[in-house]
This record gives structure tokens, sequence and C-alpha cells, in this order.
């Protein structure tokens, strides 16, 4: 299987989709964000620097993402999922190097590509299980938990995330599509970039993706 690198603008079943591939193909998942979280739990020199910048309301530099992507990627023995991660032009230069000093070859760059009504659909009725992160959806029946906003693998009681409203959600969006062409180009240029019809079903989109990471 091709290691798969997620460009993905909110809403668009990145998350599922990266579950999917995780229980059926071994994958490894690399959220940046976690990465962050994990670092700061760690309680290192750099989880506390993460952490300072974070709670200052500040971003979190290109290099130090860069830095613990770099240190992930160097332990992996197996196919890897990248979410998050790049989200720049310079992030995805990065990478790049880091994958070549790492000699991992056999990626591909994957864009969900979903318009504005569908997305803003999913998000609204989007909850998620605070304790081990897995999505569901009220507006689509295949992805209702099993009891009533109760996680089907935890029992814990889901939630909505706070930034899950209309307003909020379109100028993400917006934000995301705006900021994404010049990643976009990049992987065309390279002959790396797919797209994938995010509007689509889910059985859909998964059975796409599943075709590409397997193709040589």
């Amino acid at each position: 299987m091709k290691n798969i690198i997620f460009i993905a603008p909110p809403a668009a079943g990145k998350g599922t989709i990266s579950d999917y591939l995780t229980k059926d193909f071994n994958y490894e998942h690399i959220s940046t964000g976690d990465l962050l979280r994990e670092e700061i739990k760690s309680g290192s020199e750099l989880g506390l620097e993460i952490n300072k910048i974070i709670s200052e309301g500040k971003l979190v530099s290109d290099e130090l993402v860069i830095s613990l992507v770099d240190n992930k990627l160097k332990k992996l023995d197996r196919p890897f999922i990248l979410d998050g991660f790049p989200r720049t032009l310079k992030q995805a230069e990065a990478l790049d190097k880091m994958l070549v000093s790492n000699n991992v070859t056999n990626n591909i760059a994957i864009y969900l590509n979903i318009n504005l009504e569908e997305a803003l659909k999913r998000v609204l009725g989007r909850i998620i299980c605070p304790k081990c992160k897995r999505s569901y959806n009220l507006n689509n029946e295949s992805l209702r938990p099993v009891k009533d906003n109760l996680c089907d693998d935890c029992g814990v009681e889901l939630e909505k995330r706070s930034d899950d409203t209309e307003e909020t959600f379109q100028i993400r969006f917006k934000e995301y599509i705006d900021n994404t062409s010049p990643i976009l180009d990049y992987y065309k240029e390279k002959k790396m970039l797919k797209w994938i019809d995010a509007n689509l079903p889910l059985e859909e989109i998964y059975k796409s993706i599943k075709e590409e990471a397997e193709n040589d």
C-alpha cells in the first residue's frame, strides 16, 4: 500500500476514512494535532515550549511541526497516512526532503474535493467521542452511533465541537481552500496528486481511495 498524504477541507471525511484504512491495512495514522499533544504530555523540553506557544494563543512554527513529523517518520516500519501536514508550501517542500532522507518512497497525495454545501451538511451533524476521537454523524445513517449519543467503542457520551457552527465553518472552509492551492499545484507538478470526489457516499469515496493506494 502507498503512503498517503491527505489534503482535505474540513468535513471532507478524512478522519473517518483514515480510521478505516488504519483498521483494514494497518496504516500508521499521523496527525500533527496528536503529535503536538503527545509531545506536550511527555513533558519534554520541546513539549514545554509547544505548550507555552499554544497557551499564549500563538501558532506553532513550521520548524517545530516539521521536526515532530521528521522524528515520527524515522521510527516507522509500515505505511502511513499524513493528516494535517503539509498545510503550507514550505511544509510540503520540507516533507519531500524528509521522505528522501529517510528513504521513504511509494507516496501519493490525495485531495478530497468537496463543495461547501455538502461539507456544511456534514459538519452540522458531526459529533465526536472526547475519549477516542472517533467521529459520528447524525445526518448520515451509516455513521450514527448504535446507541443514541454514546460512542460505540468507549460508551462515552458524544460531544459537538464548539467550532462546528455554520458561520465559523464557512470561514474555516474558505480559508482552507484559499491556502491550499499552492500545495495542490506543487503535488500536481510532481505527478503525485489524485483528486477524489468527496461529495459521494462514504463507501464510494473509500473504494476510490483504496484503489489509488493499491495501484502501482
